[in-house]
């Protein structure tokens, strides 16, 4: 009779006409030719993980503000002073260059294309139409880092480009496949607290309610085709105009 340790020894044993087990086993990568050689053990692949946040690449507004090509500076209390008026500024040249500025997570360079941006927007009228093809790269580029603070700032970053001119929150819909995608990965994503507080909603930080506050204001601005255009890159959203 066997005991259940013996047993239990037994299953661990190779069988008796297996070939004998090589001593070293040399790693290979999942899913190539060296995964069937002999004496080789295969890397599990790693796991996907769509939430895992991407580092940002190097953005043209460090080194240009590092150059002093950006007519504005920092006060001693923390505000932007421009030295040119606003009005008289090269809009094709500079507010593209600020918007590749919000991938960045270092300050100064954070807080002065952030305001940057909304300073231009707020006085930019006429002249933001014609520059929204170079700012679609930016934002998508800002949004695919999957950083929170990054991704919070560039969609209110985003409304208030939306709402800043006539006309162009309809020019956006072309480029809704563009910025759109990586929305949809984060828009039910809900801080579960269980019985605690997310602090985040009553701040306005939370990053699922801020998505859903710039499909909304997508949607308001964007014409008769904005929806449609939405729901076919995000089909968990509702119509707030519809509905």
């Amino acid at each position: 009779m066997v005991s259940g340790k013996e047993f239990r020894q037994s299953l661990h044993k190779p069988l008796p006409n297996s070939p004998p087990l090589p001593k070293e086993c040399r790693l290979v990568p999942a899913f190539t030719i060296q995964a069937i050689q002999r004496g080789t053990c295969v890397i599990p692949p790693p796991k996907c993980n769509p939430f895992r946040v991407r580092p940002a690449k190097p953005s043209s507004f460090k080194s240009n503000y590092d150059r002093g090509e950006f007519p504005l500076g920092v006060s001693s209390s923390k505000e932007i002073t421009w030295k040119v008026d606003l009005d008289k500024l090269d809009y094709h040249h500079y507010l593209p260059l600020l918007f590749e500025g919000l991938s960045e997570t270092q300050e100064p360079y954070m807080f002065i294309a952030q305001q940057g941006i909304h300073d231009m927007l707020l006085h930019g009228g006429k002249k933001i139409f014609p520059c929204i093809p170079q700012l679609i790269i930016p934002i998508k580029n800002a949004l695919n880092t999957k950083n929170n603070l990054i991704m919070r700032s560039t969609l209110k970053v985003l409304q208030h480009l939306v709402k800043s001119g006539d006309y162009i929150g309809e020019a956006l819909v072309p480029y809704y496949r563009q910025i759109l995608p990586v929305l949809n990965i984060f828009k039910e994503r809900n801080v579960n607290c269980g019985d605690g507080i997310d602090y985040s909603q009553g701040k306005g930080e939370n990053l699922a309610d801020i998505i859903n506050e710039t499909l909304e204001t997508l949607e308001e601005y964007g014409g008769e085709d904005a929806f449609i255009n939405i729901k076919y890159l995000i089909p968990t959203y509702e119509s707030c105009i519809m509905n």
